[in-house]
């Protein structure tokens, strides 16, 4: 007994051994990252997880920089401990998808007194004072999902229509910059009353439940009868496509998205949504890896950001990539592209619909 009470005691104490020299290393890289990454969360777009960390992983472990890459999981709180911890662990850059500007413009000013640079990635901080700004262009965004819900209602022969615009979260700018661009689009046709514009609301949070819920209010509001949905992106969209189907109004109703998720891209093809934004986010990273990698080595880093963007104070050097504007006609190009594989497409949308569209 007193045999077997002492090979327990050693298989404990061997693994505490065990435990204490893994904490130790894990320990040892986290004080040796170069490069801390903050993603807002996991819930408001699929991107975040699927593709902006792998890619980013992919990029920094290239270039042999050691990276430490969390998600505030739509936490500000949460957001503003994650920088605490990995300015503490020493840092060179810190790269940020805010998830509002006051929050992430005073972890900005923090990190400055510690020396340490920052990049807005994806989301300009207004007021802020990050060293660079990598993004697409968000106007151009929004002007390609106007453009595709004018062109799903005049393939549908509507030249008078009842829309509304569920737009994104009042707290980030991009929302902003993504409702300008659609809005340049359609604003012609809303004065001169051939679109009537019945309801125009923002979801807080990019939260695809509340969106849910607001949109069930809108379709209320024009009792039930509704042209097109200008939806800042496809978990909106997706949203208002489950409350459609519940009227049986799917695909009957023009309905934006953006992002290009593989559950996107399956409706498009289904005719659910009408028209998305591929952002080639793969490059987004790239970007942003090479302006951290270029500060750590002291290398011209102000060569790689060529754009302006004016952050309400300043303006900051930028990286602006194109979007594209994605249809049934063009979905093969995100897969050709390898941001989505034809499986996780196919899957969601059945393999009938994709033989359908050639995919």
């Amino acid at each position: 007994m007193t045999k077997r009470r002492n090979a327990v005691a050693a298989v404990i104490a061997a693994g505490a051994l065990a435990l204490t020299g893994f904490m130790s290393t894990s320990s040892a890289v986290a004080a040796g990252t170069q490069v801390g990454v903050i993603l807002p969360d996991a819930a408001s777009s699929a991107r975040w997880e699927t593709a902006d960390r792998p890619f980013l992983t992919a990029a920094f472990k290239k270039a042999g920089v050691t990276v430490d890459i969390q998600n505030a999981n739509g936490d500000k709180a949460k957001f503003a401990t994650i920088a605490d911890q990995m300015l503490a662990k020493g840092v060179k850059v810190l790269i940020m998808a805010g998830l509002d500007s006051p929050s992430t413009a005073a972890i900005q000013a923090k990190a400055a007194k510690a020396g340490v640079k920052t990049i807005d990635y994806d989301r300009l901080t207004l007021k802020g004072s990050a060293s660079y700004y990598v993004s697409f262009d968000n106007v151009a965004v929004g002007v390609l999902q106007g453009q595709g819900i004018q062109a799903c209602l005049k393939a549908a022969g509507k030249t008078k229509a009842s829309i509304v615009y569920l737009n994104g979260s009042p707290t980030d700018n991009n929302a902003t910059l993504f409702k300008q661009g659609y809005d340049s689009v359609l604003r012609p046709s809303i004065t001169s009353k051939a679109y009537t514009l019945v309801d125009d609301q923002s979801v807080p949070d990019w939260d695809n439940a509340k969106g849910g819920v607001i949109f069930e209010q809108m379709l209320t509001k024009a009792g039930g009868k509704l042209d097109a949905v200008v939806s800042a992106n496809e978990g909106l969209g997706l949203a208002a496509v489950a409350v459609l189907k519940k009227s049986k109004l799917n695909g009957k109703v023009c309905v934006s998205g953006q992002d290009a998720t593989a559950d996107g891209l399956a409706a498009i093809l289904t005719g659910d949504l009408s028209n998305t934004v591929y952002k080639a986010v793969k490059q987004e990273a790239q970007g942003a890896a090479d302006l951290a990698v270029a500060l750590i080595k002291g290398t011209n880093a102000a060569t790689l950001a060529k754009g302006k963007t004016n952050d309400g104070m300043r303006d900051v050097p930028s990286v602006l990539l194109v979007p594209v504007g994605i249809t049934k006609a063009n979905v093969k190009v995100v897969i050709a592209d390898g941001f989505q594989t034809r499986a996780a497409v196919c899957k969601i949308a059945t393999e009938a619909v994709c033989k359908k569209n050639g995919i």
